[in-house]
């Protein structure tokens, strides 16, 4: 397909389209179905441990620890990556391998178990390194296809359509998760029980087939994640370009191109005051926000007291829907915030939201505190995430190196996430408690709105 002119309608649309198709997973996988699932491996264990790499893991630690490792990958080869990217001129190639791997990586979550916890582990971690892999080119295409006063609106737009998507599949997988035997999921019990057994042990039985046939639902809803992420995404592949061809082809010389261009980044920006202080506070804040959203629904399971584990699931379920529904209006909000007063402005009051959260969360309880808590991060979430990608791609000087740009800021998100999620697992791993880790982040909320004061206005530059 010919190139459209920058701006255009379909252009804009058909790279928030791809929100639609990935943010499948986020909802999912790592939000949602996921953890619930692996939480039910070890509900018949009383201290839910794993062994795992020639250790014995408390198993939300272990998820945590592998999650950050992830990160850490993601952030070593993202700039080498890009780098090749931006020599060659095809970034939507990259942009469709990991496309590509993290959907595979979900379609064989399906096979995920105990016994074979290093090959699991292996395809949570192809899904993960898949999904961010993709973000970096993805998100480098912004400056290349909007104008700056279109890319607060586009950026809005993409988050609110991976929210409307995800939550459409999401639907369709919880039906099958609550009500398996609509899909035509085996729930029926032996005839000898039936025949023979008190209605107790018959309501019994009828509770374990129901149980094992969810269970297997929770395994066929990684595969829609993956077929949905895969499928999806070729409209956007269609229609976004290809890059800049420069006629250059992948040599041993280019491959680390990507960290040079990282170091000349690195370099521009010590003399642009304004994105360096901004970047700086984004590292601090974003490693607390996406360590939450990343181990929220670990939380929720261990540490409220759901009164059951039917109850238990259902109201993680409740939570994920209020969390990704209010998203759709957080997001809206904070895009008109952020024209009235300002992305700056907007991001300290969102953090701020955050920050009182992290103290909130360590005293809840209660499902209905849980749900509180829930609509509170669901109005934040979106929220922070698009104003965070918008306001560096305002702060950008006049380049069309925008690949590299990107692939610093992702670097310095997933080295952040790295550092929080270890400083969580290992709190959590020391302490036996998820609550003493939470309450922690509150910190990086405090020093990032510090660090947002300190970033100077355009007239005060000089």
């Amino acid at each position: 397909m010919a190139n459209l002119e920058k701006g255009s309608k379909k252009l804009l649309n058909a790279w928030a389209f791809y929100d639609w198709a990935n943010s499948v997973y986020t909802l999912t996988i790592a939000s949602s179905i996921f953890p619930i699932f692996y939480s039910a491996l070890f509900v018949s264990q009383v201290e839910k441990t794993v062994p795992a790499f020639g250790m014995v893991f408390k198993s939300t630690a272990l998820i945590t620890y592998v999650t950050a490792f992830t990160f850490l990958v993601v952030a070593f080869t993202s700039p080498i990556l890009s780098g090749i990217a931006d020599y060659v001129g095809n970034k939507k190639n990259f942009m469709k391998f990991f496309c590509y791997v993290g959907g595979t990586g979900c379609i064989g979550l399906y096979w995920f178990s105990i016994d074979s916890i290093h090959l699991s582990l292996f395809f949570y971690f192809m899904g993960l390194i898949g999904y961010w892999g993709s973000l970096v080119f993805y998100n480098s295409y912004l400056p290349d296809i909007a104008y700056p006063e279109q890319q607060d609106s586009i950026s809005a737009k993409g988050f609110s359509m991976g929210y409307i998507g995800s939550v459409t599949l999401l639907l369709l997988n919880l039906a099958m998760v609550m009500k398996p035997d609509w899909f035509g999921f085996d729930i029926s019990i032996s005839e000898s029980i039936r025949e023979t057994g008190t209605e107790g042990q018959i309501a019994e039985a009828l509770k374990e087939a129901k149980n094992a046939a969810s269970f297997q639902a929770m395994r066929i809803s990684f595969i829609t994640v993956g077929l949905w992420w895969i499928l999806f995404s070729q409209y956007s592949f269609y229609v976004l370009p290809k890059g800049v061809s420069k006629g250059h082809k992948v040599t041993r010389a280019v491959v680390f191109n990507g960290l040079k261009e990282l170091k000349l980044v690195w370099i521009q920006l010590k003399q642009n005051l304004r994105l360096k202080r901004y970047l700086t506070a984004f590292f601090v804040f974003s490693m607390a926000v996406q360590t939450i959203m990343l181990v929220a629904v670990y939380f929720g399971e261990e540490e409220i007291n759901w009164g059951g584990a039917d109850a238990k699931t259902q109201g993680l379920i409740v939570s994920i829907l209020v969390i990704q529904l209010v998203a759709i209006l957080g997001a809206f909000l904070t895009s008109v915030a952020s024209s009235k007063f300002g992305n700056i402005k907007t991001l300290i009051v969102v953090n701020i939201i955050w920050m009182f959260l992290c103290f909130y969360a360590y005293f809840m309880e209660t499902p209905m505190q849980f749900y509180l808590a829930a609509g509170f991060v669901g109005l934040v979430m979106g929220g922070v995430q698009s104003l965070a990608r918008s306001t560096y791609s305002k702060f950008l000087p006049e380049t069309e190196d925008t690949t590299s740009y990107f692939s610093f800021y992702d670097v310095a998100e997933k080295i952040g996430i790295v550092i929080g999620m270890v400083i969580f697992a290992t709190i959590d791993q020391l302490t036996g408690s998820m609550r003493n880790a939470i309450l922690f982040l509150f910190i990086f909320f405090l020093i990032g709105i510090v660090l947002l004061f300190r970033v100077p206005k355009e007239g005060e530059l000089n």
